[in-house]
């Protein structure tokens, strides 16, 4: 089976771009497969840096096929920006870029609306949305009658089916939407991505059945997953790895290895409960170390220690094979290294993640104390050139979550990357004979 993914198993920004950059080289097409312009990759390389938001991380590579599928929600103007920044800089995209003729097109009316509702939705505390109309777009899409995919912008409907949804958003959101000026812009826009737009859902099989090996690329993180995140404080599609195949259109059966991609402390964006956050000197000395600000929006991220109870979750959710731990170079200079292994809820002590977000909220992190490590470990090449504390610590987090570490990074450079020997592997986590109701 030829299928590889990589998927965040936190609130995100977990340095997926660098890993799928990686893997990519092994790779003949890199998929994005779900969310919109809200998600963002760094890639760091040779000393340049590199920032995406819709294209896959794999377009930096040649001899790869780049596919943005009909999961994802697309903001033409910022796809296009993002080909201009790359093309600018010698990339070459001609060739190397598809996107679906079925994914649902971003509107100015989106973001208006991205802007009014944000917080409306969860009892007054703001969700945190990037306001690029990313949710409004996906609940278009669902209710069907007010939406537009990709496809639709060549067809000869589509100045009439324009005009009608633009006049039902001046009504309901009181703001005045052109829809001639709005038709004119999206038309340029669906010029330029002639070339590029194609049915990819009949690309992928056609690939998977010829054995092409092929790299999906999560966006977010499995804990913002609409249908199994920290709901309402989530995103607006499935971005766990049980959103693989509805966003690509490839099922399951072709999918063979699943890498779970964590840091080794634990950050989050925006609204909403983690449990392990530190708002403290311990947070802000993460933050700066670990140059936490939002890829897309540059937004400080709140830091904490890192919560095995909640990724362990989501390995099991998006069935993960293997971990890739990020950032371990951040951690350097701690006397000690909290790790919550347990949540105490009303007085219990539970590791099973709660399924309501109040439930989160209540919950108590227990933690277990690790000894800390002084050394710098950002020119270190090889697991057993790592400090006895540091391979202790990604041991213990590979038994919390039963999976193996495989990868770890120790800085943004693609060299920075060190391979785990099979001896380091851990036993599975093992499951516990009932699960625990949040709400008992």
């Amino acid at each position: 089976m030829p299928g590889t993914c990589v998927v965040g198993l936190q609130w995100g920004d977990e340095a997926k771009g660098k890993l799928v950059d990686i893997l990519t080289g092994d790779h003949e097409i890199v998929v994005r497969y779900a969310g919109g312009a809200n998600a963002g990759h760094t890639v760091v390389s040779g000393g340049e840096t590199w920032k995406l938001s819709l294209i896959p991380s794999g377009i930096l590579r040649d001899g790869v096929t780049c596919v943005v599928t009909g999961g994802v929600v697309l903001d033409p103007a910022a796809v296009i920006g993002e080909i201009d920044g790359l093309e600018s800089r010698g990339v070459t995209i001609a060739g190397k870029l598809l996107v679906s003729d079925r994914a649902h097109v971003v509107f100015p009316w989106h973001v208006a609306e991205d802007r009014l509702l944000d917080g409306s939705l969860s009892g007054g505390e703001p969700i945190g949305t990037t306001g690029r109309g990313i949710g409004p777009c996906y609940r278009d899409k669902v209710g069907r009658s007010l939406a537009i995919r990709l496809g639709d912008l060549y067809r000869p409907e589509f100045p009439a089916q324009l005009a009608h949804i633009a006049a039902l958003k001046t009504k309901l959101l009181g703001t005045e939407f052109d829809a001639a000026a709005i038709h004119a812009e999206y038309g340029r826009y669906a010029e330029r991505l002639r070339p590029l737009v194609c049915d990819t859902t009949a690309f992928l099989l056609d690939a998977v059945e010829a054995g092409r090996k092929v790299l999906f690329e999560g966006a977010q993180g499995a804990l913002l997953d609409v249908d199994h995140g920290t709901y309402p404080f989530v995103t607006s599609s499935n971005s766990s790895g049980v959103g693989i195949s509805s966003g690509s259109g490839v099922p399951g059966r072709w999918i063979e290895r699943v890498i779970g991609v964590v840091k080794a402390y634990s950050t989050r964006v925006g609204g909403g409960p983690m449990p392990t956050e530190q708002d403290n000197d311990v947070g802000r000395r993460i933050r700066d170390r670990g140059n936490e600000y939002g890829t897309v929006t540059r937004r400080p991220r709140r830091c904490g220690w890192f919560d095995a109870v909640a990724a362990r979750y989501t390995a099991r959710l998006s069935g993960v094979d293997e971990l890739a731990v990020m950032l371990l170079d951040v951690l350097s200079g701690f006397d000690e290294i909290a790790v919550c292994s347990a949540y105490r809820l009303d007085g219990r002590r539970i590791t099973q993640f709660p399924s309501h977000v109040d439930d989160v909220k209540r919950a108590e992190p227990v933690y277990e104390t690790l000894p800390g490590w002084r050394e710098d470990l950002t020119a270190v090449r090889r697991y057993d050139g790592l400090p006895e504390n540091a391979r202790r610590y990604l041991a213990r987090l590979g038994e919390l979550l039963g999976r193996p570490v495989t990868v770890v990074s120790v800085g943004p450079d693609r060299a920075q990357t060190i391979l785990c020997p099979k001896g380091t592997q851990p036993q599975p986590w093992p499951r516990p004979p009932h699960p625990t109701p949040a709400h008992a």
